[in-house]
């Protein structure tokens, strides 16, 4: 009925879906209020902030690196050299220098930056694998809390999972939400890697079968209501039943299906993205919030961490090169894109971006031309949704060690988020075990 890609072997949606969550474990009115939609994206590997957001010429060379810093649209704030699109756009940008945590391990990193609490164990540099005692992602709570049209999902992630080492990490589902609060992870249709391969990393073809018309799909809807309403029985049954629905009114919802079909858009909006997997991941997180679809999640890199397809951001070696080459040109064009397409059809003021990473780079090149995993200061980005543009929150000491002032943490990302959306950070939910926990234990930060 599903078509899927090649990494599963055939699975269907709803079977992947099922064996992501069988894989993360068997066990009042506030804020800003003017986003409806939110789109993350995520540098996944570590961005380094050296190289980008933070520049600092006056230190020692073997912390200044080989780029430059140039000026911007805002006066007196400086970005590196090879994201020139985005420098002509600060003035709809609000900047953290100051944010940090304690994990340099990639996935206890991300863990922090997406359920903006800390992971168990936050100082072994080893990864967290996925638990249903996780705490809920940035997209598992806004798609909680957001309602979406039928046929749309709450919360969607693309173009594939979050994968280090061949191994899923913890903090991109819902985590004790359950299992209907999981985004659903879809690979962007078109664009290739950075290195030109293409690279699905098991995430599914939201396709139905060639020989298969919307008739013949809804009498098979039919079919399996009748022949499996009297059996399911099982937690595993329930979950699988959900997921089977989930994905049988995604194929059925012709506003879905047009939101997924990137054909429908000029070439010369895919030209302004660029023809790989990150800028029309980026393109269609704009159509999906277009239909409805609250938050996604792009993770803005060609390849999984052991670099065997395009390039990602750990760029512990040859950093420079790495970044000049390939990652920075493709992001920044990618990302200006989005932010100009999106204040080009009125959407800007009601569609928070925030650009964010696991954590930053060392100060210190090693010997291999390259920077390591540094969480004690790091920079993110937001754009939109009521955000002041023009704007730098927080600064680094000289060589981009530890904030200098206004420290800031992911928890106070997640409350700004919140405040953007018009959620108060005060909001509770009830985990499995029946307690009320806050949606966040950050505060939100004045860039309003």
């Amino acid at each position: 009925m599903l078509r899927s890609s090649a990494g599963l072997l055939g699975l269907s949606l709803p079977e992947f879906l099922l064996l992501r969550t069988a894989t993360a474990g068997a066990t009042g009115p506030g804020g800003a209020g003017r986003a409806k939609s939110c789109i993350l994206l995520y540098c996944w590997g570590g961005m380094s902030h050296l190289d980008t957001w933070d520049l600092k010429p006056d230190a020692p060379a073997e912390v200044r690196g080989e780029f430059k810093p140039i000026a911007t649209a805002t006066p007196g704030v400086f970005l590196g050299e090879h994201i020139p699109l985005l420098a002509r756009q600060t003035e709809r940008l609000a900047i953290i220098r100051s944010i940090h945590h304690q994990s340099s391990a990639h996935g206890k990193g991300m863990y922090w930056n997406i359920t903006g609490h800390a992971p168990i164990a936050a100082e072994a540099a080893v990864n967290q694998p996925p638990s249903r005692q996780d705490w809920p992602s940035l997209g598992a709570v806004v798609g909680k809390l957001r309602s979406a049209p039928r046929g749309i999902p709450r919360a969607v992630q693309l173009p594939y999972p979050f994968v280090d080492n061949n191994t899923l990490q913890a903090g991109e589902n819902a985590g004790w939400l359950g299992v209907a609060h999981d985004p659903v992870i879809v690979r962007t249709p078109k664009g290739t890697a950075f290195g030109g391969v293409s690279r699905d990393l098991g995430a599914p073809v939201l396709n139905p079968a060639d020989d298969v018309d919307r008739t013949r799909l809804q009498a098979r809807q039919s079919l399996a209501v009748h022949a499996t309403g009297p059996i399911v029985a099982s937690r595993t049954a329930k979950t699988f039943d959900y997921f089977r629905e989930l994905a049988m009114e995604m194929l059925l919802n012709p506003a879905a299906q047009e939101a997924f079909d990137l054909d429908r858009e000029p070439p010369r909006v895919h030209e302004s993205y660029g023809n790989h997997i990150c800028g029309q991941s980026m393109l269609l997180a704009r159509r999906l919030t277009e239909v409805g679809v609250p938050i996604v999640t792009v993770l803005c890199a060609a390849g999984d961490l052991n670099g065997a397809a395009g390039d990602h951001w750990d760029t512990h070696g040859d950093n420079f090169n790495r970044l000049k080459k390939t990652m920075l040109p493709t992001f920044d064009r990618a990302a200006a894109a989005l932010l100009s397409d999106l204040a080009d059809r009125g959407r800007l003021d009601d569609t928070l971006v925030v650009i964010f990473t696991e954590f930053g780079r060392t100060p210190k090149i090693n010997r291999g031309a390259g920077r390591d995993h540094f969480p004690n200061s790091y920079s993110v980005a937001l754009a939109g949704g009521g955000i002041r543009g023009g704007q730098v929150y927080g600064s680094s000491n000289r060589i981009g060690s530890e904030p200098r002032d206004l420290p800031c943490s992911p928890a106070d990302l997640h409350a700004t988020i919140f405040h953007s959306l018009g959620i108060d950070p005060d909001t509770q939910l009830t985990d499995q075990f029946g307690r009320a926990l806050p949606v966040t234990d950050g505060r939100a930060l004045p860039l309003f």
